[in-house]
Formats: structure tokens, sequence, C-alpha cells
């Protein structure tokens, strides 16, 4: 991927993470935001540009993942993936939703709005700012080329899955085939690698995770979120350098 020097001081910044769900400090934790796209899809390109907007901001982790699902279309998307595809579909049938549909965009683990509709999308980032969380740590520091999280708090209820994703700054796709033929799709936080590394149940745990084999030039989120597609307790999220 790229050397990590630059990632000790950023670590170092992110240390000591409060936990959520306690006071007004949790309130104002980022909420992540995730859109399941793909440049096969007609009616995804205006949440593809609000990403832009969510990348920008403090208050959010924005993750673009792009799915498989229309590949057969006349444009395969470079970066979809059937794994992508896959937790689409968990999240839809652990929400409850009627159908599979796309934009479809994930607020936090735990609700889905069309990514399109801005002001439902906001209400629901509002919601999520202030959903109650476990109360747990999560730490970050580099060791060479590894990232070393350790999760610590209090036992919630349920299994919590730990989630690394790398994702590229920023792509740009000419679309020669397929329904958005002759469109240039501009992406942000495309995830490029996306792996469970480990898991918690309230104990203390430390995973030590190589980052330099992980595709993506733009940075790596790291989420805590209930096992099977449910809500995400706490996340951080590092930039790399230009």
């Amino acid at each position: 991927m790229k050397t990590f020097v630059w990632f000790l001081a950023a670590a170092l910044a992110l240390a000591a993470l409060p936990a959520r769900g306690e006071g007004p400090e949790d309130a104002r934790a980022p909420v992540v935001v995730e859109l399941f796209t793909s440049q096969g899809c007609p009616a995804c390109p205006p949440a593809d540009a609000y990403m832009h907007e969510l990348a920008r901001r403090d208050d959010v982790i924005a993750l673009e993942f792009h799915i498989d699902y229309y590949d057969y279309g006349g444009w395969i998307d470079p970066f979809g993936r059937p794994h992508f595809t896959w937790r689409w579909q968990q999240y839809a049938r652990a929400m409850g939703a009627r159908y599979e549909y796309t934009p479809f965009m994930v607020i936090g683990g735990a609700a889905h709005e069309i990514g399109s509709q801005r002001g439902r999308v906001e209400a629901r980032i509002r919601e999520q700012r202030f959903a109650p969380r476990p109360a747990v740590r999560l730490d970050v520091r580099m060791v060479g080329h590894e990232a070393v999280i350790r999760v610590d708090g209090s036992a919630p209820a349920g299994l919590y899955d730990v989630l690394v994703a790398t994702y590229d700054r920023r792509t740009e796709t000419a679309i020669t085939g397929g329904e958005n033929v002759g469109h240039t799709a501009v992406n942000v936080n495309v995830v490029r690698g996306f792996e469970r590394v480990g898991q918690w149940a309230g104990e203390r745990v430390e995973l030590t995770v190589p980052l330099d084999g992980m595709p993506g030039d733009g940075g790596c989120a790291i989420l805590l979120q209930r096992a099977g597609g449910g809500p995400i307790a706490a996340a951080v999220n590092f930039g790399f350098p230009n």
C-alpha cells in the first residue's frame, strides 16, 4: 500500500478515544455512513454526489461500498466486490427492508434510507449521533506497519465485530457501457479492502493487524459493529497523506 511512518503520529492522536454512549462528548462522536452503490446503477449518481459532501464532514465517517449486482447490465464496476454485495443484502435483511435497493445508505449500522434523499439521511445522522451505545473504549496505535487495536469497556448485550476498511480517497471512471454510458463517475472514499479482524464480547481485546497489504490510498476506518449487521458502537478513521 504505502509506508506508514506518518501513521504513528496519527495513532498517537487517537490513542485515548473516549467510550461512546455517555455524555455530550459521545453525542458529538462521528456517525458512520455507508453508501451501497454501483457505477452501473442509473439512480445512484445523485447519492454518489452527496457522498462528496459527507466525506468532508468531521461529524461523519463516510464509506462507499460498490456492489456487483449491476455487472450484468453492460458495465462491470471495477470496485464492485461480492462480499460488499453480501454486506448490502445482510443489512437489508437485518433492518427488515421490504426489498434490496440502491442507492442504499446505512446510518450508524442501525437505519437505512435512499441515499439521494438528503433530508431523511440528515435526520438519521442526527438521530444516530445521540443514540445510546455500549460504554466502550477503542484505542489504536501503530507498531511498524501493523495497527494495534484495543477494545475495552463494559459487557455489551451481544457480540461485536472488529472491522477494518481501507479506501481510495477519490476515483474517476469513464463509463463506456450499461445504463450510465457516457457518464464519468467520480467517487470518494471507495472501500477497497474490508476485513473482520476479531470480535468483542465485553472482555478486553487486543488485535494486531498488518495494513501494508490492504488496498486503498485514501485512508482506513476501524469499526466496532454488532455482529450480523447491527449498530456500530464505535469507529475511528485515519486519513492517509496526499
